[in-house]
């Protein structure tokens, strides 16, 4: 008889985490049957949509607040499908306002949940970890520093490494990539990366294109999005022609960049690992900011610069993502190839901090293979 097993990511990092869980299990054992909240590497990989995954795409309090109806109907058509499949375990991945909301649930069924990808509780809302406690059966960590503060606080943690650390790499050549778009290899390109969802594109998109304009004829300009947004999305949104837009192929283009544009988040973690000199940046609400102000207590806003202990990266927050500013840091590091070495060695200690001596996917595998195990053996003393 196939185990079930309920998977649940919300957007575009998640999908590339779970989806490599998925490959690496189905290695070790073929009687999985997976379903849930599938972004598309997921379905890809064979899981059934339980949900309409697209609708917790939303950042930001106020932005949250206005999607609450639809996010929820989609939240109670997912625990509807965990009762009536009743799966012998549930792996969870990021996304924490949705999906500790599940394993709650899921606790509450009796279902074993495995965490990936830690919330930041170490950052901001600590009350979580309350809830964590009492919900998971294991959080799989993927940053150094997590485990200690998490095992320190009565959430059973183990970390595994950054996946992207391991599997990261460029597909293609910077000269076969650079020929496939009809760019000049001879003239610098800057990635333009707004983000994984279409709301922090749409905030992120008018300071980006002023940007492009301010930088001009210095440089060449491609924007990636990953498949969840698509290509098609920028369609309404008048970008200049000096644009390209691809899909699905953020690590090629991080890869062969001269300096990326970024939107602070996973992407940046990538950015690390390629080695992309990057200037990071982020826009909520005015309202969702002043609330995120008093709530967050870090020093840095990028994981880059919070895994490294310093500013490796610039940060340009709410405010101080302007087209100009964004502009200017770009322009420096294209002027001094100095400046871009120096912050290409910061990432690479980055890099390092990351990585791990196995395969986080093998080993996150290995782990729910031994739960799974576990449970079965329980079940069958349970009936004897």
């Amino acid at each position: 008889m196939a185990r079930k097993i309920l998977i649940s990511a919300g957007e575009a990092s998640g999908d590339f985490y779970a989806s490599g869980v998925i490959a690496a299990l189905r290695k070790l054992r073929g009687d999985l049957d997976f379903f849930g909240c599938a972004q598309p590497k997921m379905l890809a990989a064979g899981v059934r949509p339980a949900m309409d995954a697209e609708k917790l795409g939303v950042v930001g309090l106020v932005e949250v607040i206005t999607h609450l109806p639809g996010i929820y109907g989609e939240f109670q058509r997912l625990i509807e499908a965990a009762r009536r499949e009743k799966p012998d375990l549930a792996i969870l991945t990021d996304s924490p306002d949705f999906n500790l909301r599940v394993a709650r649930r899921l606790h509450e069924m009796g279902v074993p949940v495995v965490y990936l990808v830690a919330p930041q509780a170490w950052a901001w809302r600590q009350g979580r970890v309350k809830r964590m406690r009492r919900d998971l059966r294991l959080l799989l960590a993927i940053f150094p520093f997590e485990e200690k503060w998490f095992k320190d606080r009565g959430v059973p943690t183990r970390f595994i490494g950054h996946p992207m650390a391991r599997h990261i790499r460029a597909r293609r050549s910077r000269e076969e990539f650079f020929k496939a778009l009809g760019l000049d290899p001879n003239r610098p390109m800057v990635a333009l990366l707004p983000g994984s969802r279409r709301g922090e594109i749409t905030r992120h998109l008018p300071a980006v294109k002023d940007a492009v304009t301010r930088i001009g004829a210095e440089a060449q300009f491609v924007l990636g999005t990953p498949p969840s947004v698509g290509r098609k999305f920028f369609d309404n949104h008048s970008l200049p022609e000096t644009i390209h837009v691809i899909e699905g192929e953020t690590w090629d283009l991080l890869a062969h960049c001269d300096v990326a544009l970024a939107a602070s988040g996973t992407v940046t973690m990538e950015a690390a690992l390629l080695g992309a000199p990057t200037v990071s940046f982020y826009r909520v609400t005015g309202f969702s900011w002043l609330i995120g102000r008093f709530l967050v207590d870090v020093p840095f806003y990028t994981m880059v610069n919070l895994v490294a202990g310093r500013r490796v990266i610039p940060e340009l927050m709410q405010d101080d993502m302007t087209g100009e500013k964004l502009a200017r840091e770009v322009l420096r590091l294209l002027r001094s190839p100095a400046e871009r070495d120096d912050m290409k060695r910061g990432l690479a200690e980055v890099a390092r901090a990351l990585r791990s001596d196995h395969d986080p996917f093998g080993l996150a595998a290995r782990i729910v293979d031994e739960m799974l195990n576990e449970n079965h053996e329980i079940s069958a003393n349970s009936v004897a």
